[in-house]
């Protein structure tokens, strides 16, 4: 969370309740997480119901300031732990448990520049989403039957 202060700090934003609540839930899932079990999620913590503008609005805030990230072929989110620095988005997502984890690969951000260059195409933002499974469901779907 001050990691997440100091980013809205430095650019001017201000992380108010609401969002600072998406943020935590967002974080402490670890897995992506869609907007309604957020909703229901929220409506725990607060014991009342929350309205999905409300928290659609924090989620495109948390965005815009690269505090998470939204893995489209789960149609979730996922928190982001270097939001300061630029970076592209690939994630190795478990098909079995529906973990996610954030990568970095350097050589695949370069063939995508080149290959945009190579097209005209500026490219503004890109994500990659690997499909598989993660060490732990890999090992356990090699496991023999008992």
């Amino acid at each position: 969370m001050s990691q997440a202060r100091n980013v809205c700090r430095a650019r001017g934003a201000r992380l108010t309740p609401s969002r600072e609540a998406v943020l935590q839930l967002i974080w402490q899932n670890h897995k992506p997480i869609g907007a309604y079990a957020l909703i229901e999620q929220l409506a725990k913590l607060n014991g009342k119901r929350v309205l999905p503008p409300t928290v659609y609005r924090a989620i495109d805030f948390l965005l815009g300031l690269g505090l998470i990230h939204r893995i489209a072929s789960l149609n979730s989110f996922i928190g982001c732990p270097f939001p300061d620095s630029a970076h592209s988005d690939l994630f190795l997502v478990c098909r079995a448990c529906g973990s996610a984890a954030e990568c970095s690969a350097e050589g695949i951000n370069s063939a995508i520049a080149t290959t945009a260059a190579r097209a005209g195409f500026t490219a503004e933002s890109q994500s990659v989403e690997i499909l598989g499974l993660c060490p732990q469901c890999s090992l356990q779907s090699t496991e023999p039957a008992e």
